[in-house]
């Protein structure tokens, strides 16, 4: 007999069938005619403060939710990567600023210069988190307790399910089940027998189930995700990441003052970073030709690096474009070069008020370079150099200079010198590539009376009035590393792996129940029947009870003849 369903109750009630052992029938006096008619005022419970709570409460930790929420977090990842971002790129951001002055505060205002440390992509983050462990806990321990019971009880009807078959067979029914039983555990069933009687009849039967790791493989694939989040969004805060220019011959200590530019994480401590140095030796690039424009083209960088951690030996090491230079948990990537010349300016008594490589930027395939150089202790007044660098100087009609090839063939230095207040004095923090101009006087080159300075190596040129001179020294190559401290990247592989594994488990494990029983028949044979049951999909089910029948009665003739 089937049991009663909440809907047949609710089936009934629609009818109008009454239920004959309410004393208030339809003819009894006391029933009111709203109630007759079925139209009486329905109240609703309350909820209340709990209630309304658990009801939220439910609705952030359903699957559904978290899906949303999910989409909502990659739709609010895309303006942190249409607008420069402070932590990636603060220069692009000064730049946008003074490109858009009218859109710039708008944007500011809607925190899109920080999107990943927003409030609003935070609390998708943050709701996202809590969304997924609602939905992982509560599922975890059903989980666990269906572990842990046992087998369900044998249908009583098993024509009712899939893959249905029986057969016939002499074998004893117990021996019979217990031969199933240990076929099935050597299939990976977990096993249960349940024996009954009833007019006299014994049936003997045997439960079996597996597939578990269809919903561990769910859950574990659910929690990784939870482990993804964490690490992206809590352990990367450990993490920073720096830039660093190094000239041939000089070297870098990891410290913060010794970073150009650093981006350090919201966890960030200074003292988390490990003493270290990276020395440029030199640098080496090869360059072909492009067989169609005939413009050079880079083939390979190189740099040879000499590195030494506190209390270790120095190490020679390489570092390439795609190649990075592996040091104490920090990766240390190959972002540019170009060239360094070594400038020495005199002042107008002939002290030495300069001297140092200057790293000019690159500002084509051939590497043209632009460059800036800030004298503030020269007599009588504070120099300021502006100037271009040629590896391949090639003159052109226009009398202009431009590089033929970026490898050096002919290199030439020209500057446009200024003098005057730098401006450096005044506490402002200014780009070492840029020189402001304005209130300072042209001394060479651009509206001033004399011609451009320029300089091949080992040349000395004399400033106008008696301002001094500039020599170009010698000329070296640079490098600009960005190193980066990861912490997340074991902890997003390992959390990685494990995603992939889940879900493989949660779409390719079936789910499914198999059953056998035998009763013994008016003949005295044993009659066996065999039925599955699965949970989901599965198109293997008919299959796998038609080769368990096989297999058991194979085992069972095989069994009778020894």
């Amino acid at each position: 007999m089937q049991p009663s369903r909440p809907s047949d109750y609710v089936d009934a009630g629609a009818r109008g069938l009454a239920d004959p052992d309410d004393e208030r029938s339809s003819s009894d006096p006391r029933r009111t005619d709203a109630e007759s008619s079925g139209r009486g005022d329905i109240t609703q419970p309350k909820l209340g403060l709990v209630g309304w709570l658990r009801f939220a409460w439910r609705q952030l930790t359903s699957m559904r939710t978290a899906l949303l929420l999910l989409l909502l977090l990659a739709v609010a990842a895309v303006p942190g990567s249409l607008v420069p971002q402070r932590t990636s790129d603060p220069n692009g951001v000064v730049q946008y600023k003074a490109d858009h002055p009218e859109l710039f505060p708008v944007l500011d205002g809607l925190q899109m210069f920080d999107v990943y440390s927003s409030v609003w992509f935070s609390s998708i983050y943050l709701l996202l988190f809590i969304s997924l462990i609602g939905c992982i806990i509560p599922r975890t321990r059903h989980h666990w307790q269906a572990l842990r019971a046992r087998p369900p009880r044998t249908p009583a009807r098993l024509q009712r399910l899939a893959g249905y078959r029986n057969s016939v067979s002499d074998a004893d029914p117990q021996t019979a089940i217990a031969e199933a039983g240990a076929l099935l555990r050597q299939l990976g069933y977990r096993v249960e027998r349940y024996d009954s009687e009833a007019r006299g009849a014994a049936t003997y039967s045997v439960s079996a189930e597996r597939g578990y790791l269809r919903e561990t493989g769910n859950l574990v694939f659910h929690a990784a995700m939870v482990g993804v989040l964490f690490a992206v969004g809590i352990i990367s805060g450990f993490g920073y990441n720096g830039q660093k220019v190094i000239v041939e011959g000089q070297s870098f200590t990891n410290v913060l003052a010794g970073y150009d530019s650093f981006n350090p994480g919201r966890f960030f401590d200074e003292s988390s970073l490990t003493p270290y140095t990276i020395t440029l030796d030199s640098f080496d690039a090869q360059y072909g030709i492009d067989q169609t424009t005939g413009a050079a083209v880079p083939l390979d960088y190189e740099a040879h690096l000499t590195t030494k951690v506190r209390g270790e030996e120095p190490i020679e090491a390489n570092a390439k474009v795609n190649e990075p230079l592996h040091i104490a948990g920090n990766n240390a990537y190959l972002l540019g070069n170009g060239y360094a010349p070594v400038v020495t300016v005199y002042d107008s008594s002939g002290e030495v008020a300069f001297s140092q490589a200057v790293p000019f930027l690159p500002q084509d395939g051939n590497l043209t370079s632009l460059g800036v150089v800030k004298v503030p202790d020269a007599v009588p007044e504070q120099l300021g150099l502006v100037g271009f660098f040629y590896p391949w100087a090639v003159e052109q009609h226009s009398g202009a200079y431009a590089s033929a090839h970026p490898q050096p063939g002919d290199p030439l230095l020209t500057f446009n010198v200024f003098s005057g207040d730098l401006g450096i004095n005044e506490g402002i923090p200014r780009s070492v590539y840029a020189l402001d101009t304005d209130g300072m006087t042209p001394v060479a080159g651009g509206e001033a009376d004399a011609a451009a300075i320029e300089l091949r190596p080992g040349e000395r040129v004399e400033l106008p009035d008696g301002l001094g001179a500039v020599e170009f020294t010698e000329l070296k190559r640079f490098v600009s590393l960005d190193i980066h401290h990861d912490p997340t990247q074991l902890w997003v592989l390992i959390f990685s792996v494990l995603v992939v594994g889940g879900l493989a488990a949660a779409l390719f494990v079936p789910r499914r129940r198999l059953w056998v029983k035998a009763t013994v028949a008016a003949d005295a044979r044993t009659t066996l029947e065999y039925a599955g049951l699965a949970r989901g999909e599965d198109p293997t089910l008919d299959q796998a009870v038609e080769d368990l029948a096989a297999r058991h009665e194979a085992e069972l003739e095989s069994r009778s003849k020894r």
